[in-house]
């Protein structure tokens, strides 16, 4: 969680919010088909539980929020432009949302996926 004193009072964020903005992001960036979970184990888990903050991992401590981001990435695109532009859309969107810094976005590409194939 991260906690911000204002004038009258504090406001607390959860990592589940963090979480949620960071993989609307994620999934509204060009090239990204689909998020993934760190583990095999993992994957099982969410899908039982339809997870809405699959594949983003939220570490707050303070001030500093670090994000781990899994994603599927669309085969025949630039993997490293797209991971990239994941990575800025979450930052902006979560700096612009909570009004705090991001401190790191990490993207991980775990699989690439052929969505149309003719």
């Amino acid at each position: 969680m991260t906690t911000e004193n204002a004038a009258h009072g504090r406001i607390t964020v959860s990592t589940q919010a963090i979480a949620t903005i960071a993989s609307r992001a994620a999934l509204g960036t060009y090239g990204v088909v689909g998020m993934s979970s760190r583990s095999f184990a993992d994957g099982i888990g969410q899908m039982l539980v339809r997870d809405p903050h699959r594949g983003i991992d939220v570490h707050a401590e303070a001030e500093a929020i670090q994000i781990d981001a899994y994603v599927i990435v669309e085969y025949g695109t630039r993997v490293s432009a797209v991971a990239n532009s994941v990575a800025n859309s979450i930052r902006y969107q979560v700096e612009h949302m909570l009004g705090m810094p991001v401190a790191e976005v990490n993207v991980h590409v775990q699989d690439l996926r052929v969505s149309n194939v003719d």
